[in-house]
């Protein structure tokens, strides 16, 4: 494969530099690096890094499918078949139609990315994970170089779904680029798979579903049948978790959210600026119903590649608050494709709304994905388990002086790292509240933008002394970050970022 185009990574790195602050983008936030100047402590003295690991989720990416796009334009044909828009609204149909051009598109004439359209990384994405391997190496250049000299494995991961691959191929190629000798030391591993299994093919190597697919496991794939497999409790806390997905008690807490007044008066304001009223009143008592019905295609500049899509109906725009919340989906998606997409949705949603729908999104993804309701336990992060694990055997083998791997780099989903932030117990990022409380920002610290933003990362760096001694630091977005406080008798000193491994790994094992 071709290293990405140069050009288009320092377009990216001016536009992400001029990103606005506080937009309400929520999971979809664009990744904001740490300003420059923004120091680390130093190791202790004595101590020098010996490995990194690194747990990133994909960078900015489009729409994942052809479904919320169409169905507002197709509201929006209506509004303009009755006459029912206002000025500003007038100018919403045009914007969505060079959004859904965008994604059928993306991707195209990108090196590295095999199938454009829906669901891939945007320019910008390409730029995040192409930033983070230039920071990864600048705050870790003697690692780096020691990896090279004594010939030490680069230990690549992904989910296999194509938005992680192509982030980790971004990220590994800008790697390489730092320095010569580090492509050759990219390796890919074997999959972990259930014992008995006779047929890999689904199981690439350099991909692992157990790892870091975990809260989609399924029994066609990844059946665990025997109780003695260590990758058991991974598959039966994966489906225990799709079964909260789908359980009454989600529903319940669900629908709750949705029907919060603000909600509602939200939503209005934001379709009364781009709608007639009596069109909106006609939405409101149902004589309105849209739905991603119909197809598109749309051909590229040089004519050589056309994508043509249909709709399956089954995302239906049937209220305001559907409306609302669908146009709020496009106005984050286009935040995450500002190379792909020159129209700008921030005029349609006034911060004070989009504030609003973003404590909905907030909530829905506290209780969908984060930690969730006290009394069900760890039902949303049990999954991660095997991840942890993983984490700790890679440490484990440095402190017993086994220098083979210099990195380990795993590349996967929001739906990942939301729960691995939750399982390590960070602060701010693992509180859970009680069955009888709904979650708001009055009781929950709990931020879609800072658990789990686009390119969102864990990083363990590893430190060790000539006694053998073994220290980690955590990055969390590449700010240096507190493990759980429990574990604060671990930290090297008082105040440290430093913790004693051996120390840390007590405290995480002894639960």
């Amino acid at each position: 494969m071709k290293a990405p185009h140069l050009a288009a990574g320092a377009a990216l790195s001016l536009l992400l530099s001029n990103a606005s602050g506080e937009q309400y983008y929520q999971t979809k936030t664009p990744y904001q690096p740490p300003p420059d100047g923004a120091g680390y402590q130093a190791p202790p003295a004595g101590y020098r890094a010996v490995s990194t690991q690194l747990l990133a989720r994909h960078g900015s990416r489009g729409l994942t499918g052809f479904k919320t796009d169409l169905a507002m334009y197709r509201l929006w044909q209506q509004a303009e078949k009755d006459g029912a828009l206002t000025p500003l609204g007038a100018q919403l149909g045009p914007d969505i139609l060079a959004l859904m051009k965008a994604n059928f598109l993306l991707g195209y004439g990108v090196a590295g990315i095999g199938k454009p359209g829906y669901g891939n990384e945007t320019l910008q994405g390409v730029a995040e994970h192409a930033g983070l391997a230039q920071r990864m190496h600048q705050r870790l250049p003697e690692l780096f170089r020691d990896a090279a000299n004594k010939r030490r494995d680069i230990v690549v991961v992904t989910s296999g779904k194509d938005r992680a691959v192509d982030s980790g191929y971004f990220f590994t190629r800008s790697l390489a680029a730092r320095q010569a000798g580090l492509e050759s030391l990219l390796t890919y591993p074997a999959s972990l798979a259930p014992r008995g299994e006779s047929d890999h093919a689904s199981r690439p190597a350099g991909t692992d579903r157990f790892l870091l697919y975990f809260h989609k496991l399924g029994a066609k794939q990844d059946k665990v049948a025997s109780p003695a497999d260590p990758l058991r409790a991974t598959y039966q806390a994966s489906l225990a978790y799709q079964g909260w997905l789908d359980s009454d008690e989600l529903r319940a807490r669900v629908a709750a959210i949705m029907a919060q007044p603000r909600l509602a008066q939200a939503a209005r304001a934001t379709l009364e600026r781009l709608f007639q009223p009596a069109f909106i009143a006609a939405l409101e008592q149902g004589s309105h119903h849209v739905a991603n019905t119909g197809g598109f295609s749309f051909t590229s500049a040089d004519g050589k590649f056309t994508n043509t899509l249909v709709g399956d109906g089954e995302t239906e725009i049937a209220s305001v608050t559907d409306a609302a919340l669908a146009l709020y989906e496009l106005y984050a998606a286009a935040a995450d494709m500002r190379s792909e997409v020159q129209a700008d949705f921030t005029r349609y949603m006034p911060p004070a709304q989009a504030g609003v729908f973003a404590s909905i999104e907030d909530a829905l993804a506290f209780y969908e994905k984060g930690p969730g309701i006290a009394e069900n336990g760890d039902l949303t992060w049990r999954m991660a388990g095997t991840l942890l694990d993983d984490f700790f055997a890679e440490v484990d083998a440095v402190a017993k002086g086994d220098m083979r791997h210099a990195a380990k780099l795993r590349f996967a989903h929001a739906e990942i790292v939301i729960p691995m932030s939750a399982i390590l117990g960070l602060p701010g990022m693992s509180g859970q509240l009680p069955r009888a409380a709904m979650y708001s920002y009055e009781n929950s610290g709990w931020r879609g933008e800072a658990v789990a933003p686009m390119a969102a990362n864990i990083q363990w760096d590893v430190y060790r002394n000539d006694r053998g001694r073994t220290l980690v630091r955590l990055l969390y977005n590449e700010k240096e970050s507190d493990f759980k406080p429990a574990c604060d008798a671990a930290r090297f000193a008082a105040g440290s970022r430093y913790y004693d491994y051996q120390k840390l790994k007590n405290c995480y094992r002894d639960k």
